[in-house]
């Protein structure tokens, strides 16, 4: 019989959000759910130790045991630091085992095939891990100067699972615990006893999540693979702002010189804000109006690129990103064109997208309507968005 122990009793301080990155939704699933997925997959894993949080034990046994995962059979609580939460793993673990594959709960994207391929290498060697070849040159240094430049040839970077007949897993971190030696892995407790751990190769998706780049990262991976099929949604943004003297006029965050400027309770910025709803409405998220209120003391006169950015925040959230943004401004005076490329790009950076998808025309009424008469300004928009979630 041979077990897996996946560790998620990690904070996820590197995240920087509240919810530990193992609990994170990604793709509509937590990041641990597309982890014990992978094991149920793998047939030479039969039974998986699931070690998370003390204070989420009955919660996870809820959320991850039963069918869903038939292959869980026990939720324990971790320790402090990674090695005594492996530790805790163990000793859940019968000492009937054959061989024990240790996993890190966010590295959610790890293949049953690559899984199956360690397991056999450890059971015929003792022990075996996951690796990939180094492709960047490495150099050791002292302070801020090189002392030499390693053969790169020879490194590996080594991922999880890490696999090892349970004797010589049990045997490692006694010793270690004995010692008072903390390692960066398990391999590393073993290879302290003098055994040898056999290289399998990994594949380069097989990422650990630690940043929020990394979940934006998991999608593609999720994507390429067919795990997901993300969806293409659409949407349109309309609106209109009075000309007034005494007022700067602000268009994508560009201030033109002219002597009217737009009427609002933000900057007015009519560009933005057609964007923005755009956007809003591709993710069914309401409009700018909800969003940012004109109640709101905390967004008088607050420029309109802000309240874009937070917006892009709202997509990264939303596990969506922009495609393409296309907007026209609607103006009788003044002429636009030579400003036009600035306003690409701030909009760009705000939702952080290269500036070719965010594309900005302007066009006259010829002196026809409100716009013609100079009365007012006014802009549409229409926003294509992929969500992954």
């Amino acid at each position: 019989m041979n077990y897996a122990i996946v560790l998620a009793a990690g904070s996820g301080k590197r995240m920087g959000t509240q919810v530990p990155k193992q609990f994170l939704d990604l793709a509509g699933r937590p990041v641990l759910t597309w982890t014990l997925m992978a094991f149920e997959r793998a047939d030479r894993i039969d039974r998986v130790v699931l070690v998370v949080g003390r204070e989420v034990v009955d919660a996870c046994r809820a959320q991850f045991g039963g069918q869903r995962f038939p292959k869980v059979v026990d939720v324990v609580a971790g320790g402090a630091e990674r090695q005594n939460s492996v530790a805790s793993g163990l000793r859940a673990i019968p000492a009937t085992a054959g061989v024990v594959a240790v996993h890190d709960g966010a590295r959610a994207f790890v293949r049953a095939e690559d899984i199956n391929a360690v397991v056999l290498a450890a059971a015929e060697c003792g022990a075996a891990v996951l690796g990939t070849p180094v492709t960047d040159t490495i150099k050791r240094v002292r302070g801020d100067q090189v002392a030499e430049t390693l053969d790169r040839s020879t490194l590996r970077t080594v991922q999880t699972p890490q696999v090892f007949r349970r004797d010589v897993i049990c045997r490692a971190h006694r010793s270690a615990r004995e010692s008072g030696y903390a390692g960066t892995d398990d391999a590393a407790l073993v290879e302290r006893l003098g055994a040898a751990v056999v290289i399998v190769p990994g594949q380069w998706d097989n990422i650990k999540i630690t940043s929020p780049e990394d979940l934006n990262l998991g999608l593609h991976i999720l994507e390429k693979r067919g795990d997901i099929t993300p969806a293409l949604r659409m949407g349109q943004g309309y609106d209109a702002h009075r000309l007034v003297a005494g007022r700067p006029l602000i268009l994508g965050g560009v201030h033109i010189p002219h002597e009217k400027g737009l009427l609002g309770h933000s900057d007015a910025d009519v560009l933005i804000h057609v964007v923005i709803d755009a956007v809003l409405g591709a993710l069914g998220a309401g409009d700018i109006g909800q969003l940012f209120p004109d109640t709101d003391a905390a967004y008088k006169d607050i420029s309109s690129l802000v309240l874009l950015a937070r917006v892009g925040d709202l997509l990264k959230e939303s596990q969506a990103r922009v495609i393409n943004v296309d907007a026209t401004v609607m103006a009788q005076r003044p002429k636009l064109a030579p400003h036009i490329a600035r306003m690409r790009e701030n909009m760009a950076r705000a939702l952080g997208v290269p500036v070719n998808c965010v594309s900005v025309k302007a066009t006259t009424t010829e002196q026809m309507g409100f716009v013609g008469r100079e009365e007012g300004m006014a802009a549409q928009a229409v926003a294509l968005v992929k969500v992954s979630g």
